[in-house]
């Protein structure tokens, strides 16, 4: 989930990233409001799917069933920078694009700032914005009137936790962030081997979701500028609570997806986990001796009776810019995501959470695996993700993501409060640094 692509890939200014987007083929007798090549009666449309979720091809075989006059063919692609890369040099390079592109939420800017992306507003129903929360629409809107992709899968974070160690210790599930602090100082207290969490310092996706949480936005867009707010109120608050915790020595500060995090799940170190709706996977895989023991909960709030949360994570379904068949791609597009049969199959094919809050319940009806003592999982995952935050991610996540690395990998291991809210402003000066030097025009 770390962010490696560079910012100079984009030097467009706003007004071009919002502008690019838009564009199509510009023969004149391609469609006018699609820029799609014309079509011959009874022609059958070839779509070609650029995706990495798991058994992808089986999905859109539902969809193909079901459409006979599109046919999808899904071409596996590694998640991450590398997808990224190979569809913006496919962009330069004027052919090679997919019509249909699964695209990261953070990677989104980037690629529209490329002008990878179509803008297919014109193309979806009334209805389909209607099927995501608020936070998760915004990702894929970039907080502008285009929309640049249909939200596919959902992150929203959670709180997951050692049931059976909160029992023995008669500790009740933290509702505010105050009460988690206290159950890590009690767990901690009773066996100081044993941590409620840890401040990990080599992934800035769940920092950035906790800043979303509690109402930061990294990015924002204001007329024909970028804006950076990386330092803000809500982060600094963030950075503090959780510096204030390492400095006390009641969480711990090992990375995450080490060999010494995954053996400290497994054998009862760590009793506790913000995270998000796929965590289950990684607790099967890494703590297997625990399965049984964990249940998950809504993270917790900043004040008491407040009901919302970030995201870790999450992907959408967009259309290219050089498609020919925009109007066939943003039909599959909003099919595959907001349809009761391909809301079903993403969910029990593909394995992934989907974004849609409307059909998620009928398609997630049992349990995962590791959870399957906890019968309302899924109950619990759906009423968190229609509280997402809005988080407008920029043109240069990357560079934020490893400004984090390295400014908090220093803050984490030096354990002073004081050096978090020093890593916080690194993050804002390297960011807003590196937009200004890339050409953006910067608020």
């Amino acid at each position: 989930m770390r962010r490696t692509l560079r910012g100079s890939l984009v030097t467009l200014t706003l007004s071009a990233l919002l502008l690019s987007a838009c564009g199509g083929s510009s023969d004149s007798d391609a469609d006018s409001q699609t820029g799609d090549a014309p079509r011959k009666p009874g022609e059958k449309v070839e779509l070609n799917f650029w995706s990495w979720a798991p058994e992808m091809d089986k999905t859109v075989e539902v969809f193909n069933q079901a459409h006979p006059d599109i046919h999808v063919t899904v071409n596996k692609q590694d998640g991450g920078d590398p997808a990224v890369t190979k569809l913006l040099t496919a962009i330069k390079a004027g052919s090679g694009a997919p019509d249909v592109m699964q695209a990261e939420y953070q990677a989104i800017p980037t690629m529209v700032g490329a002008g990878a992306l179509a803008d297919i507003k014109g193309q979806l129903g009334d209805d389909v914005k209607g099927h995501f929360a608020e936070g998760t629409w915004n990702a894929v809107t970039l907080g502008t009137d285009a929309v640049y992709a249909v939200p596919q899968d959902a992150a929203p974070l959670m709180f997951y936790y050692r049931a059976d160690v909160f029992e023995k210790l008669g500790l009740e599930v933290p509702k505010t962030w105050d009460e988690y602090a206290e159950a890590a100082r009690k767990i901690n207290e009773d066996d100081p081997k044993k941590f409620l969490g840890t401040f990990s310092a080599n992934d800035a996706g769940l920092f950035a979701g906790l800043t979303q949480q509690a109402g930061a936005s990294w990015w924002g867009i204001d007329g024909d500028a970028w804006s950076v707010a990386i330092d803000s109120e809500p982060s600094k608050k963030v950075a503090q609570y959780w510096g204030g915790l390492v400095e006390e020595g009641v969480i711990d500060n090992t990375p995450m997806y080490t060999p010494a995090w995954n053996a400290a799940l497994n054998d009862g170190s760590q009793v506790g986990w913000v995270s998000a709706v796929w965590a289950p996977g990684v607790l099967a895989g890494n703590a297997a001796d625990t399965e049984g023991k964990w249940k998950v909960a809504p993270i917790p709030q900043w004040s008491a009776g407040e009901n919302v949360t970030g995201a870790w994570g999450g992907s959408a379904t967009a259309v290219t810019s050089q498609s020919e068949n925009k109007a066939a791609a943003a039909e599959f597009a909003t099919w595959l995501n907001t349809s009761p049969e391909g809301v079903k199959a993403l969910a029990s094919i593909s394995n992934v959470y989907p974004a849609d809050t409307v059909n998620s319940g009928a398609a997630l009806t049992e349990p995962p695996a590791f959870f399957k003592s906890q019968a309302d999982f899924y109950d619990i995952a759906g009423s968190v993700a229609g509280t997402v935050n809005s988080f407008t991610y920029g043109p240069n996540t990357n560079v934020a993501y490893s400004a984090f690395n390295d400014a908090f990998g220093k803050a984490a291991t030096a354990k002073k409060a004081s050096s978090f809210a020093e890593a916080l402003t690194t993050m804002q000066t390297q960011t807003l640094d590196d937009l200004k030097a890339n050409g953006f025009n910067v608020k």
